[in-house]
């Protein structure tokens, strides 16, 4: 009995890590109630990673941009790889991982500390950073609906 539990749970570790579940999230991803040309694109998961980019434009300028990246770790889980607006880079592990959800955590960073990615059920995502910041809890929403990758940034 014990060897079939330590089996199974090997089973479902070996399967966090397939960076193939979260295929949910490959696409364009347009921010809503931001201008045009603001979201993430996330390519589709190959070769255990998967890369995007956002950007948020305001007054027909981009204000901020990150480069993203997930990809399966060497600890049989994934990792969030985060660069935002040409800051140094900040790893964030993988906690939870569910056929519409997945955590990241980082627990040394300033802020965020968390950053979660949900997929609901009307199609669209959610994209949600949390964590302390000046001493209180903190934390922001990004909506997100899928759009058509060629008229992403029109």
């Amino acid at each position: 009995m014990r060897l079939a539990a330590i089996l199974a749970l090997l089973i479902s570790l070996s399967a966090a890590a397939d960076i193939s579940r979260l295929s949910w999230l490959s696409g364009c991803w347009a921010y809503d109630d931001e201008e045009p040309g603001s979201g993430e694109y996330w390519m589709s998961p190959v070769g255990g990673t998967m890369i995007a980019v956002s950007r948020t434009v305001r007054n027909s300028k981009t204000i901020a941009y990150e480069y993203l990246r997930i990809e399966e770790t060497g600890e049989k889980s994934l990792a969030l790889f985060a660069s935002p607006s040409g800051q140094n880079t900040a790893r964030f592990d993988m906690v939870s991982l569910t056929e519409n959800e997945v955590i990241f955590e980082n627990p040394e960073h300033d802020f965020p500390q968390r950053i979660i990615y949900r997929l609901n059920d009307e199609g669209g995502l959610l994209g949600r950073i949390e964590g302390q910041s000046g001493g209180r809890l903190k934390a922001i929403d990004f909506p997100m609906s899928r759009v058509d990758c060629e008229s992403f940034s029109q």
